[in-house]
């Protein structure tokens, strides 16, 4: 490195986002992530023993997949070079490679090449790497925001280890802001700045796991906001709402908020109001409820208050909590609405929610009844001495596939748990339960 670009690098270091400034430097001083980067973790082993292969980071932004090849740059003894796949072409990758070959063998040393966006590299510029990823020319570190087995081709993933982040948590993401305000050699802390604690605790959440957008936040509330009498430049909770564009609602993850806005949900949803639906919806992601969370009270609304009214909605809700899950925020809202509109929209019976419940009384409640006879299992050895499966009449041998017989213990012979209502579907499985019935054979 000469005189110039030496200089250039610390002037970029002065002149850079608060989010880029203040990236820690060492294993030590990453906040979160402790499933790959805790200290008995492999990753952090490795990184550690200088012993690093080629790793795929996977998660999405503002988690750190950066932060931890930065610090892996200042942790190895390899050569580092990085580049960005959304501007790097067939000539960056060239010299990339001709670099490493030179590192490697005039002085010994392996490289490290670091690949941002690597989802944005096309199969021929993925299939290039693959034979200098195979014979250790370079230790390759990608970083995706998009699932690598589908975007990255699957021999660069059979080559390297992947690793997941996960959004960081609301106790994550205050422990960042707090360094970015109070320290005072990479953060704002020389312009004596402080952070009110409402406004700590709603930018820890509003962020949804991303530290970058807290962070940038931060700056432009410190820089734009004039010091108080006293001297400091306070952070208050309508200071952080402006600079990340968002008003701050009454919901408390833990309190009567949350509870009552989830309660309301799902009682609209029952109660066929979709508009309600997507109102409270709209709430509780706007607060930064876990979307996870929310499509749990889908899927349970769609059995207990729709159930075989309509089977679908069932099915509607599971696969919105998977795909909610895949796509993630904000895509996810379009995907949970379909399904909270689709719940409230849907003819609604919780007959199959009473029939389990009563069935549960009845096994509570009364003793544990022989299974008859002819419905007992015949096939393991002594069954037969033992008449086991004898007299048990076929379904299918019989019109409708339905033959009249005691399925239920004798003392429970005529018992009812599940009465199928008039609504939606259900209306066809009572026509089609009375049917079979009045025609079954004695």
């Amino acid at each position: 490195m000469d005189l110039f670009e030496y200089m250039r690098e610390n002037t970029m270091k002065k002149e850079s986002p608060l989010a880029a400034r203040i990236r820690p430097d060492t294993l030590d001083e990453i906040v979160g992530q402790d499933h790959i980067i805790g200290k008995d973790k492999l990753l952090y082993r490795a990184i550690q023993a200088d012993k690093l292969r080629s790793v795929i980071f996977y998660g999405p932004p503002g988690t750190g997949k950066t932060t931890i090849a930065r610090v892996i740059a200042n942790t190895t003894s390899a050569v580092f070079k990085q580049v960005n796949a959304t501007a790097a072409g067939k000539k960056e990758m060239e010299e990339a490679v001709a670099g490493a070959k030179e590192a490697l063998g005039m002085y010994g040393r392996k490289t490290i090449l670091f690949v941002d966006e690597i989802h944005r590299f096309n199969k021929g510029q993925q299939d290039y790497l693959l034979p200098f990823v195979e014979d250790g020319t370079v230790i390759l570190i990608g970083a995706t925001t998009e699932n690598p087995y589908f975007e990255v081709n699957s021999a660069l993933i059979s080559r390297s280890v992947i690793f997941e982040l996960n959004p960081l948590q609301a106790g994550d993401i205050k422990k960042i802001i707090k360094r970015a305000v109070y320290d005072g050699k990479k953060g704002m802390g020389s312009l004596n700045a402080d952070i009110d604690g409402d406004a700590l605790d709603f930018l820890a959440e509003v962020s949804n796991g991303d530290a970058r957008r807290a962070l940038n936040a931060v700056e432009l509330g410190v820089l734009t906001t004039k010091p108080s009498e006293d001297g400091k430049i306070h952070l208050t909770l309508e200071i952080v709402q402006e600079c990340i564009q968002k008003r701050a609602v009454r919901y408390d993850k833990d309190g009567d908020s949350h509870y009552d806005t989830i309660s309301a949900f799902i009682k609209s949803m029952r109660g066929s109001d979709p508009d309600a639906a997507a109102y409270y919806l709209a709430r509780m992601l706007y607060a930064g409820e876990d979307i996870k969370f929310i499509a749990r009270r889908i899927m349970i609304c769609a059995s207990e208050d729709v159930g075989n009214a309509d089977p679908q909605a069932l099915t509607v809700a599971v696969s919105a909590a998977q795909a909610a899950e895949r796509v993630g925020m904000p895509e996810a809202r379009i995907i949970l609405s379909q399904a909270a509109v689709y719940v409230a929209c849907a003819p609604k019976s919780n007959a199959a929610y009473l029939a389990i419940n009563r069935a549960m009384d009845t096994v509570q409640e009364q003793k544990t009844y022989a299974i008859p006879s002819h419905l007992r299992g015949s096939g393991y050895e002594g069954a037969a001495k033992l008449g086991r499966g004898e007299g048990y009449m076929y379904a299918h041998d019989y019109k409708n596939h339905y033959v009249k017989q005691q399925y239920l213990p004798d003392e429970l012979a005529g018992a009812s748990f599940y009465e199928p209502t008039q609504n939606g579907y259900e209306r066809v499985i009572k026509e089609h339960l009375d049917k079979i019935r009045s025609e079954a054979e004695t």
